[in-house]
């Protein structure tokens, strides 16, 4: 008898119904008075942005079904069965399994809940199931969790695309600069052997690299201040690995690990994905999200927070794609454009 409370985490994927409907019909398998389901989609912190409201929006609309099925699956039963929901994680980061992990045990001690149960495919904004990571982190919080046995859905998904020059041309192209950029471009074998290797590559795999078909927007402009760029990054990459040794053989080890948003000039797609991949070639900076204009970015040390807001690399980039008079612009600092991610989401 007495009552029975479960923590249901839930994301949209194939099996989420099913995990509902399992945690309704266990959690009234031993005959308990009452049956309180508390239904939660954990966020990353970014939900909180007024630009990605659809985040939260999408949150509340999975909960709102979710209850609705728990009531349908609670019908013409003697306990008494309630809901709870919550959006989790709009206060905080949540970067990982083990971040999840925490953050469910801690709404599971303030609530006291029995047990977790978890969806087999549950994946919260990742591309990928975080399942068995997740369950390890469980076990080391603590938290008593089940994974439902809900049948998975086969996957049918087309992997073989359509035969393009574009997409071959592409994949020999990355594929032989890549390794030129292991060897010696000035030797003849490794230029032959390159260009063997790019074929082969591109022969068997160019059907399944892209996804669509790349476009070429390139111009020998862009090209040339492109060669500029690159020994730009390479200097700034030499520096930050200096400052990264110097921390490293300072005895007081000033490590500073900061979690931070900027707002870049650049637009979305090729532009923000060379800034994006620029920052983390840079040694002490790693960018872990990027949308639209908004790149997250870890920071590992005081002298990287402040490069990154200087925005060097931001303008460089400005540099590349529209040319140099698009590069004066101000400092995402003096634009007001950066944040430091502590609690509470204090500015800089």
């Amino acid at each position: 008898m007495g009552s029975e409370r479960l923590l249901i985490p839930l994301s949209e994927s194939p099996t989420v119904r099913q995990t509902v409907a399992y945690a309704v019909q266990s959690g009234l398998e031993g005959a308990p008075e009452a049956l309180t389901c508390h239904l939660v989609v954990a966020v990353p912190y970014e939900a909180e942005v007024p630009e990605e409201r659809e985040t939260l929006e999408a949150a509340n609309r999975l909960l709102d079904r979710a209850m609705t099925w728990v009531q349908e699956d609670a019908t013409d039963v003697d306990a008494d069965v309630s809901c709870e929901t919550a959006v989790l994680g709009t206060d905080e980061y949540l970067f990982g399994p083990k971040d999840y992990a925490e953050t469910f045990a801690a709404y599971a001690d303030d609530h006291d809940l029995d047990r977790l149960v978890l969806d087999p495919e549950y994946h919260p904004g990742a591309s990928a199931p975080l399942l068995q990571p997740l369950e390890r982190e469980l076990e080391r919080v603590g938290l008593p969790f089940v994974e439902a046995p809900v049948e998975r859905p086969a996957q049918h998904e087309r992997l073989v695309g359509t035969a393009s020059w574009s997409r071959f041309l592409s994949l020999f192209g990355v594929s032989f600069a890549f390794y030129l950029v292991l060897g010696d471009p000035t030797y003849w074998f490794d230029l032959v052997t390159g260009t063997a290797v790019g074929l082969i590559v591109a022969l068997t795999l160019s059907h399944v690299t892209f996804t669509t078909a790349p476009t070429f927007p390139t111009s020998p402009l862009r090209v040339l201040r492109f060669s500029i760029y690159v020994p730009y990054l390479i200097v700034e990459i030499v520096k930050a690995n200096l400052l990264i040794s110097l921390v490293i053989l300072r005895p007081s080890m000033p490590i500073n690990p900061k979690m931070t948003r900027v707002k870049t000039r650049v637009r979305s797609g090729l532009p923000l994905l060379a800034l994006a991949n620029s920052i983390t070639l840079t040694p002490g900076t790693l960018t872990v999200r990027a949308n639209d204009q908004r790149l997250l970015v870890h920071t590992l040390i005081d002298d990287a927070r402040e490069d990154l807001f200087d925005g060097g690399l931001e303008r460089a980039i400005r540099f590349v794609f529209h040319g140099r008079g698009s590069a004066s612009i101000a400092s995402p600092r003096e634009r007001g454009d950066t944040e430091v991610l502590e609690a509470g989401g204090e500015e800089s």
